[in-house]
C-alpha cells in the first residue's frame, strides 16, 4: 500500500491547541463496524457502549518532562535534547537540534543541577548522550524540563498535569498516550460500576512518535522499538474475559500494540515484557483486542494505519471526512473516537 493512501485534508484551524476544559467533555464519534454507521456524541456517552464482561485495558506510562534546552558555556551556542529511552542509569538516547553543534564529546549545559555530553551517533541522527548531575534524577528533571509537546501543538497554555493521564504511574513517555486524556477518575470510577474490569498495561512512548512515514511504500517504513509489558494479572483476566464471550477494549493505539505484541495466534495473551517494533496496517489480522478507544490521527502517520487496519481505510477516511464536516477537534489535545 502507498503512504498516500492514508492522506486526507485537515483545515489547520481543527488542531486542538489546548485540551478541552474537563476532560471527559471532548467529543466523541462512534464508528459501527458491523453496520458502517456514524454516531456523534460526547465522551461520557462512551458508559453506554461498555457491557458487563468487558476488560478495558489502559497505558499506565507517565511522560517525563524530556525537552531540555541547553547551551555551550564556553561559545553560548543553544541546544535541545529530545530523551527518547534511557539506556542505563545516565545514558540516554535522545533528539537533538541543530543536530550540526551536536558533536561526540561535547558538553552543554542545561541548568545548574544538570548537564549533557554527547556520547556517540545513532544511525538515524539521534544522539546518546549521558546527563550529569548530583542528586535525585527524576527531581531535577522536574525542575529542568519542558513536556515535550507535538511540534503542531504552538500554544502552551496546558500544565504539566493536563498531558498525562489520571492514571499515569511508571515515569518513561517522551509523548502521552492520548486516548487516556478523556478519562476522569469518575468516569472510571462508573465503567467499573457496569461490570467492567480495568487493568494496566505498559508501554513507553518513544521515537516512533515523532517520525513520519517517508517511505513511497508503506511496508518499507522501519517501525523504532519501544518497551512495553503485560503483567500475569492483566494476561489471567483479558485471557479469561474472551473465554467468557467478554470484549477487550483498548484505549488508545499504544495499548493495542503491547496487547497485540504478546498474544499469540491461538489468541493467548503472554504476560512478559520486552521491546515490540509492531507495525500495524491494513492486512493485519487483530488477536487481541475487539474494540479501540483512540484519538484522530496525522494524515499518513502509522496511527491513521492501524486504526485503518481495524476499520478499513476507506471506513476511517469516510468517517475523518464526517470528522471534518462536523468540526470535530484533531490529534493529541483533541476529541476521541470509539471503533466496535
Amino acid at each position: 500500500m502507498k503512504t498516500s493512501d492514508f492522506f486526507y485534508d485537515l483545515p489547520k484551524e481543527l488542531i486542538a491547541q489546548s485540551p478541552a476544559a474537563v476532560r471527559s467533555a471532548s467529543r466523541l464519534l462512534v464508528y459501527d463496524r458491523a453496520n458502517k454507521t456514524i454516531r456523534d456524541g460526547v465522551f461520557t456517552d462512551i458508559l453506554d457502549y461498555f457491557r458487563p464482561g468487558d476488560v478495558l485495558v489502559r497505558n499506565i506510562t507517565r511522560v517525563i518532562p524530556a525537552r531540555l534546552h541547553a547551551y555551550r558555556e564556553d561559545t553560548g551556542g543553544a541546544m535541545e535534547f529530545l530523551l527518547l529511552r534511557r539506556l542505563d542509569e545516565n545514558r540516554w538516547e535522545c533528539l537533538v537540534r541543530p543536530g550540526r553543534r551536536a558533536k561526540t564529546g561535547l558538553t552543554f549545559k542545561i541548568s545548574d543541577e544538570l548537564s549533557a555530553t554527547i556520547l556517540d551517533s545513532t544511525e538515524d541522527g539521534g544522539r546518546i548522550v549521558r546527563l550529569n548531575y548530583d542528586g535525585v534524577f527524576e527531581e531535577i528533571l522536574d525542575r529542568a524540563g519542558e513536556m515535550p509537546l507535538p511540534p503542531y501543538i504552538t500554544e502552551r497554555t496546558a500544565g504539566k498535569e493536563r498531558y498525562q493521564t489520571v492514571y499515569a504511574k511508571e515515569n518513561g513517555s517522551a509523548a502521552a498516550p492520548t486516548a487516556g486524556l478523556h478519562f476522569t477518575t469518575e468516569l472510571l470510577d462508573d465503567i467499573r460500576k457496569k461490570g467492567v474490569t480495568i487493568v494496566d498495561v505498559l508501554l513507553h512512548v518513544g521515537l516512533g512518535t515523532f517520525r513520519p512515514v517517508k517511505e513511497e511504500n508503506i511496508e518499507d517504513h522501519p517501525m523504532h522499538a519501544e518497551f512495553c509489558a503485560v503483567s500475569r494479572e492483566t494476561a489471567d483476566i483479558v485471557n479469561r474475559t474472551h473465554a467468557n464471550g467478554g470484549r477487550v477494549i483498548s484505549v488508545g493505539t499504544t495499548t493495542c500494540r503491547t496487547l497485540e505484541s504478546f498474544t499469540g495466534e491461538d489468541g493467548i495473551l503472554q504476560p512478559k515484557s520486552g521491546w515490540t517494533d509492531i507495525f500495524i496496517y491494513p492486512g493485519y489480522r487483530f488477536k487481541a483486542i475487539d474494540a479501540l478507544i483512540t484519538n484522530f490521527h496525522l494524515p499518513e502517520s502509522t496511527l491513521i494505519m492501524l486504526v485503518s487496519a481495524l476499520a478499513g481505510r476507506e471506513n476511517v477516511l469516510h468517517a475523518y471526512e464526517e470528522a471534518v464536516r462536523e468540526r470535530y477537534r484533531f490529534f493529541s489535545f483533541g476529541d476521541a473516537m470509539f471503533i466496535h
